[in-house]
This record gives C-alpha cells, structure tokens and sequence, in this order.
C-alpha cells in the first residue's frame, strides 16, 4: 500500500527522547511526501479523536533537545476496558476500542505509530488484531521491552541516577554514613545495577535476585573492618527481600487491565533496616520522577533517531504490526506478537502478571558477572 498519512501517539510515563522520536519520524515523513499528525495524550486521544497535525516550522520545531513530549501522554487510559462512570455514581467497564479503529478510519490514517512501554505495546498489538496498520517504538526508562536491547530513555536515566550517586559519595564519606539510593526500574534492575557498577556502588538490589539482608550488612562491616567508614547502596524500586514482597506505596484504581501498582518505599526499609542491624547512621534517597525528566543525553538523542526514521521507513515499505527493535548494534523490528508473548488476551493487563513478557535481567549477563568481579553485593 502507498502511505500518505500516519499519526503518532505517546503513551505511558515520559522518557527523554520521546520529542526526538517524534521530530524524527515527522522530517522523515516529509521528506517522503507523507502527512504526520499527532494524538494529544496518547490512547486517550486516539479515543477522543483529538489530534493535531506536527509542522516541521511551527510546532514540530526544535525538538531535538526537549525532555516529555509536545503531544502528551497518558498512563491511566485502556481503550479495550475503559473505566466508566455512570450517572448514578456506579463504574462499569467499556471496550471503546472500535471507536478508536473507526476514529482512525475516519482521519484516513494509513498507519498508527505507537511510542511506548510493554503495556503501550500491548495494546498496539490489540489494536493490530481489530486491522489498525502499528508500528511500535519501545520507550521506558526502565529498559524492560521484550526483544529490543535498548530503549530510548534509559541511558539518560542511568546518567541521572549514576550523578546522584556520585554526588552522595562525597556526603557518605564525610559523615561515615551509609546512603542508600531508591531508583526506578519497576519489576527490571537495569537503571539500578548500570547506575550502580557507573557510580562505584557497594550494594546494588535488585527485582531479579531476592535480597539477603544479612549480606548487605555483612558488606558493610567488611568496609568498615577495612578503613571505609560509608556505603553506597544503590536499590531498584522493584527490589524485595528474600522473605518478603515489594513494597508497595499505592495501588490505584485506573480501570482494569493497567498495572494500578505504584512501587515505593523499599529504600526506607532497607536504610532501617541497616541502622537497626549496624547502628551507622543511614539516610535514604528517593530519585523518583527527576530521572525521566529533563534534556535527553546524547546518545538518547542518536538512539530515537535510529528509531523514529526506522519506524517511518518500515512503514513507507508497508511492513506493519511491529516493534522497531536494537539488537545486536543494529536497528530493526519484531513482530508485536513476539513482544507481547503469552499475554493474548485482548485488553489484559501487562507489567505484573506472569504472562508478560518484559525484559529483565538474566543471571547469566555481563553486567551481572561485572558486579560480581568488582565486589559489588546483590544480596545473594
């Protein structure tokens, strides 16, 4: 098929890059004759129908450089069980999703191009089964997409938190303290053990290996039988204890089929938990939302390149209903059924149920076997 006009929609939380995903598939498109319009806040857009057209002179302008995301996006809006609320008070569930599709149609969009996370994906795949054209672009600090080594956002949030470790360094070892670092991550340890092996951390925690808190302090007195007075503890989000669960600091109530889980609180336990057991003074620090926010490093900024006229040429060469993907150094593309794996069914919830298939840390990785090497504790 000839494509002469495509939309793009973010979704999701934000992550540096987005805006360099967008500027890139729009010069992209232009300089193929094709017509680029935008969703305003992501699915919610798609279902309200509200959307702009992105103009390389005006609103489309200097994007390169930006953090967030020109055209919005949503994290709370799932157009296959869409939260409604009645006149009477009472909430009852829609699949609005056929609104969507014909809200599509009606535009004349010969492709959809989703920007966005493992849930994101999952519903671009949802929307490929009902005959919408996607093309999906793996955003998330957080690293986790199925079959893509890289996404855009994440290097920037591991600069991030490896400054602010960097940073705590020089107070841990003036007081003799021990700091500990929550970082974001969700259910993957990537922003957590990249950040910690960057920054010189002691003690990296992550989702992928219970902890041992004995072993945390265990690493501690061994510093402190050595002359190192501090330790730097770096902790995903997402991290448990060998006999215990995440913690967990809100579930919300967004509707069904989102993840209505919000992590937090595991730096506060682990920081007491050291104090109690080594009687040092330990202070915790939560990193939260300052990591995906602000200007995109520069390799963020090449990387959404990569991605953004990628997805756009696959689309000028009618290869649809798939993730652009970085593997092995090399851009390229999986299909959206690969990504979203043994969660098939339509609409349901992915991130944290044992059908969805995000990427996390396998035992047999280099960056677990780096930590090892350099004496780093996971808790194991």
């Amino acid at each position: 098929m000839s494509v002469k006009k495509v939309a793009i929609l973010t979704n999701g939380g934000d992550a540096p890059g987005l805006n360099a995903v967008i500027r890139a598939i729009t010069k992209t498109a232009r300089t193929n004759g094709v017509e680029c319009y935008g969703f305003i806040e992501g699915y919610k857009g798609l279902l309200e129908n509200n959307y702009v057209k992105l103009d390389l002179d005006s609103n489309a302008s200097g994007l390169l450089h930006r953090g967030g995301t020109i055209i919005g996006t949503s994290n709370s809006t799932n157009v296959f069980n869409f939260k409604v609320v009645n006149e009477d008070g009472s909430v009852e569930y829609k699949d609005l999703s056929d609104v969507c599709v014909q809200n599509i149609k009606n535009a004349g969009f010969d492709c959809i191009f989703t920007l966005g996370g493992d849930g994101t994906q999952k519903s671009s795949r949802d929307f490929s089964l009902k005959g919408v054209n996607c093309i999906g672009v793996p955003k998330t600090i957080d690293n986790d997409v199925a079959h893509t080594d890289m996404t855009f956002g994440y290097n920037t949030a591991v600069s991030v938190a490896t400054e602010a470790i960097d940073r705590l360094h020089t107070t841990a070892e003036s007081h003799h303290r021990v700091m500990v670092l929550e970082v974001m991550g969700r259910y993957a340890g990537w922003i957590a053990l990249e950040s910690a092996i960057a920054g010189g951390a002691d003690v990296a925690l992550i989702p992928e290996i219970p902890y041992d808190i004995h072993k945390v302090v265990e690493k501690i007195n061994d510093r402190k039988s050595r002359g190192k007075e501090f330790t730097i503890v770096v902790t995903s989000e997402g991290a448990k204890p060998r006999d215990g669960e995440i913690v967990v600091k809100k579930t919300l109530d967004d509707g069904k089929g989102l993840d209505n889980i919000r992590l937090g609180g595991i730096g506060e336990k682990i920081a007491n938990d050291i104090e109690e057991l080594t009687g040092m003074v330990t202070r915790n620090t939560v990193l939260g939302y300052v990591q995906r926010g602000g200007t995109p490093s520069a390799f963020d900024r090449v990387l959404s390149t990569k991605y953004g006229t990628k997805a756009m040429e696959l689309a000028m060469e009618g290869i649809f209903n798939v993730l652009v993907n970085y593997k092995d150094g090399k851009m390229g593309y999986v299909s959206l059924e690969d990504v979203v794996g043994n969660n098939k069914v339509v609409g349901a919830a992915s991130g944290n149920t044992k059908e969805s298939n995000i990427r996390t840390i396998k035992m047999d990785d280099d960056l677990i076997r780096v930590a090892k090497d350099l004496g780093i504790c996971l808790g194991d």
